[in-house]
């Protein structure tokens, strides 16, 4: 695992193309969502061939270090903090790909921050007024009753959670990446300090003004979705789809929100294949 330091503070990543030439493929960077991390595209990164394949742990909840108690962790100061880490690495004609809230976080990305992304792919994501889906609202009062982050933190790892996480693929999660995600949530009270600002700013405010951008873009953009969804129907993936120029929509027949953990094969086929065709013939 390597780490950057950034404004907001150190943000851990795994690159697969560190040692090649800069221009030796397409440059893919892989986000994940809320109270996950970047081991939920373990399935899928390794079917990447031919990508320099890159994932940060960004400070949803997950992650392995908090940041600075000032960084700015609203849904705008995370996608700054994307920039930001595309610009420490160097990256640029990034695909960038976004599974559950960091679907939403690529979209606020793409509007606000473009210079370093070629082209966008959307995977079972918080679109739209669904940010976040009316299930998980709840969430959004923690950080507002005293000591409830400490308490999430302790029964994150009980069965009666983690089956409430089981509901987003179409198998269980196996026990070592939920091991794996809640494991720093429990343990790090600057961790759940981190997730408690990233709640406290959810607002679909933000994912409507990243869609009106997106509308005049001539960005190429790719939706992948999981057709047995409960939380993000295919109506949103038809939507993007329709509003975005030029959009190409798959589906993913029986995957839910973690397309990653429920065909990896088949994402990862349809990331590369878009990846690739930005790539000059002679590059």
């Amino acid at each position: 695992m390597l780490s950057v330091d950034l404004p907001q503070g150190a943000v851990h990543y795994q690159d697969s193309g560190r040692h090649r030439a800069s221009g030796a493929g397409p440059v893919v960077v892989l986000v994940h969502g809320l109270l996950v991390n970047g081991s939920l595209w373990s399935r899928v990164a390794p079917e990447l061939t031919g990508c320099r394949v890159v994932i940060p742990d960004l400070p949803l909840g997950a992650h392995r270090q908090a940041m600075r108690p000032d960084a700015d962790l609203s849904p705008a100061g995370l996608a700054r903090l994307i920039a930001d880490f595309l610009a420490a690495l160097e990256l640029t004609d990034v695909t960038l790909v976004g599974n559950d809230t960091g679907g939403a976080l690529c979209q606020i990305t793409a509007a606000d921050h473009p210079e370093r992304i070629g082209r966008l792919v959307l995977t079972n994501c918080d679109a739209y007024r669904n940010f976040l889906p009316p299930a998980f609202r709840p969430l959004q009062l923690l950080p507002r009753i005293p000591g409830a982050m400490w308490l999430t933190g302790r029964v994150a790892s009980l069965a009666p959670v983690r089956a409430i996480f089981n509901v987003l693929t179409t198998d269980p999660i196996p026990a070592d990446l939920y091991a794996d995600w809640t494991g720093t949530l429990r343990a790090d009270a600057g961790v759940r300090r981190d997730v408690g600002k990233v709640l406290r700013g959810i607002t679909p405010r933000e994912t409507m003004r990243a869609i009106e951008v997106l509308r005049r873009a001539d960005r190429p953009t790719l939706i992948v979705w999981g057709d047995r969804d409960r939380f993000f129907a295919p109506e949103f993936a038809r939507r993007l789809a329709a509003d975005i120029p030029g959009a190409r929509l798959e589906w993913i027949d029986g995957a839910r929100t973690f397309t990653p953990l429920d065909a990896p094969e088949v994402l990862a086929r349809h990331i590369a294949e878009f990846a690739a065709a930005g790539v000059p013939q002679d590059r």
